[in-house]
């Protein structure tokens, strides 16, 4: 399936019915073609919904929105003269945590009642749930903050780091923390003695990072190729070297897309190319190989039986592995 959209994609997921395609305009376009719109403004946020069925989106209307093939839209929460700036779900547990400003917001989708809100210093830019959805990371200036999901009262667990982080998440085994950040770097903590994590050396900002085999490879964009670091052990990558794979002088890798269950390795280029490889074989398979504008939302079902991708002017496609 190849297609052009109107409006710029700002992401990609998978639910159990297939590809789902969030838009600068604010509309959801499903993979059988179905427009919903449902923000007044862009769509800026968005992940699969606990259920498997539809997503969940967050928009600079202050909405968080339900989107379905089957149902019309439900807004979910509300944030007034915030935009959604961030969202995560939890299949474990049911729940759905979302950002806007400086706060974090936590709800259930089998409990409409319960709303928790955690405040935070500075503004929230990511957020992400632990494997088992009990509790949530928060990148934000200076790190990452600890919550427990349901917990109204509490402290957080403050990781503390110089700059500014701009995404978070958890290794598949929840051992460690990484967080994106401003300035083209990498910061993790190993959360048992919160032991700190320097990952450098970028050309760019880090859009994108995915685990692979097993939770055993960390795949980054960020570079002419796709950067692999080892999480092998108690100690991830803590005195191991990262690796590279598909180096091309000439663009960048914008995304990666991977799943732990996997070993293989999606990558969406600058220039508008798209790779599948193996870390462990040799050499690269591109599903798109026509030059063109730089990938900007690149996704790969969990089972392994598709790749998403969208470029910056709108089209977009999916691929059967």
């Amino acid at each position: 399936m190849q297609t052009t959209f109107d409006a710029q994609v700002t992401a990609i997921l998978f639910d159990r019915s297939g590809a789902v395609f969030a838009l600068g305009d604010g509309s959801v376009r499903f993979e059988d073609g179905r427009r919903i719109d449902v923000h007044d403004g862009a769509v800026l946020c968005a992940v699969a919904h606990p259920s498997g069925d539809g997503v969940v989106t967050g928009g600079d209307d202050g909405k968080v929105v339900w989107v379905s093939r089957s149902e019309a839209p439900v807004t979910l929460a509300t944030s007034k003269g915030q935009w959604i700036d961030a969202v995560d779900a939890s299949a474990a547990s049911g729940l759905i945590a979302f950002s806007a400003g400086r706060t974090l917001s936590v709800i259930d989708t089998k409990d409409a009642a319960f709303r928790r809100d955690f405040q935070h210093e500075r503004t929230v830019s990511g957020v992400a749930f632990d494997p088992k959805g009990r509790r949530i990371a928060t990148s934000t200036y200076g790190g990452a903050a600890l919550w427990f999901a349901r917990i109204a009262d509490q402290k957080p667990t403050f990781l503390k780091w110089v700059g500014s982080h701009l995404s978070a998440v958890f290794s598949p085994d929840g051992a460690f923390l990484i967080t994106g950040m401003q300035d083209n770097q990498l910061h993790g903590w190993r959360l048992k003695d919160q032991r700190n994590l320097r990952m450098g050396g970028y050309a760019a900002k880090v859009k994108s990072v995915s685990f692979l085999s097993g939770g055993q490879l960390m795949a980054t964009s960020g570079a002419q190729g796709a950067v692999l670091w080892p999480f092998i052990g108690s100690n991830g990558p803590m005195g191991r070297e990262a690796t590279e794979i598909g180096f091309d002088q000439d663009s960048l890798v914008a995304l990666v897309a991977a799943t732990p269950k996997s070993g293989l390795l999606a990558a969406g280029l600058t220039d508008g190319r798209v790779w599948l490889a193996d870390p462990a074989g040799q050499g690269l398979n591109f599903l798109k190989a026509e030059k063109g504008a730089a990938i900007v939302a690149l996704a790969m079902h969990p089972d392994l039986a598709r790749i998403a991708w969208a470029d910056e002017d709108g089209f977009a496609g999916v691929f059967d592995l």
